[in-house]
């Protein structure tokens, strides 16, 4: 365990570095900057103007001082200045990470709680009437844009209760919260229990077909131990990689949820920072997005251990 420790925290460390700089480099192979950005705005372009910007914002300096610059404050935990907002990146940034990582968070606990039950029950109840329906509803769950399913649920609760899950301003009481968090957590957590309810019904079935399971049933064990103890700990190791990765994915894919419901997260905001070429706030985001996905994966390893102590982390 200790040397799986070091050999993921070095590897860790080099993925990190690998990502500060492809981030680095893209963002400033994209066409325009900001300062071209503001002058296009403007209709005119000042040649003096536009250098003495550049100059303020550190632009005109060489691309690997800049990088140098980048990775050294945020060491010292100094996420730098955003051009656009002209105020300190993490006073922008902060406050909407706990608001996307909530977001993600009950979605992932919403998919799981719907997904994982639903995948048992159709492959225990395999070519039954409720196996299709449970198999037409997680397609269903795959082909619905999210934004489609968001649209009819907001008109469905304007329409009939007259109340809108649009966020306006931070949950005041634990109605408001589900209304405003997990209206919105219930939309991404339906497709995230579609993919999950259909890899876990595939693994089941594979798992159930398995010699030690009809040794099992041979003894006279349940039904329900069998499916349970035997079956799904061992169907859930790719259901469990599954679940890692879309957490990770919901980090940085919220961009329509939080679009269409105004949720002030940092998908949304990310795009925002994109659109105006805002340096600090894109490089920061996406480094954050990077060691959420990495921190994902390296506690699914933790977790395959967990599960099956047959594997050997090295």
């Amino acid at each position: 365990m200790r040397s799986f420790l070091v050999h993921r925290s070095l590897l860790t460390l080099v993925t990190l570095f690998g990502m500060s700089v492809l981030i680095f480099i893209l963002l400033r192979l994209a066409p325009g900057n900001i300062v071209d950005i503001l002058f296009a705005s403007a209709g005119y372009v000042d040649e003096a103007d536009k250098k003495a910007i550049e100059k303020d914002l550190g632009m005109d300096r060489p691309l690997p001082v800049q990088y140098a610059a980048w990775i050294g404050d945020l060491l010292r935990g100094d996420l730098g200045k955003s051009y656009r907002l002209e105020v300190r990146a993490a006073s922008v940034i902060l406050p909407r990470i706990p608001v996307t990582l909530q977001l993600a968070g009950w979605a992932m606990l919403v998919a799981v709680l719907l997904g994982v039950p639903a995948g048992v029950v159709s492959a225990v109840k395999q070519d039954t009437a409720l196996d299709y329906v449970l198999r037409v509803v997680s397609l269903s769950g795959l082909s619905m844009p999210a934004f489609w399913l968001g649209l009819l649920i907001i008109l469905f609760l304007v329409y009939a209760f007259n109340i809108s899950p649009i966020y306006i301003h931070a949950p005041e009481n634990a109605f408001e919260y589900f209304l405003l968090i997990g209206i919105p957590s219930l939309v991404v957590g339906f497709r995230s229990s579609a993919l999950i309810m259909r890899l876990t019904r595939s693994s089941m079935l594979e798992v159930l077909r398995q010699d030690y399971i009809r040794t099992a049933r041979a003894k006279g064990q349940s039904e329900s131990r069998i499916n349970f103890e035997h079956a799904l700990k061992n169907a859930m190791l790719p259901v469990i990689t599954v679940i890692g990765i879309e957490f990770a994915f919901l980090i940085g894919g919220l961009v329509v949820t939080e679009t269409l419901f105004n949720i002030p997260g940092v998908a949304r905001f990310l795009v925002q920072a994109i659109l105006y070429r805002d340096y600090p706030i894109v490089q920061n985001l996406v480094m954050f997005i990077a060691i959420v996905v990495i921190g994902m994966n390296f506690l699914t390893d933790l977790v395959y251990v967990w599960l099956d102590p047959r594997i050997q982390l090295v």
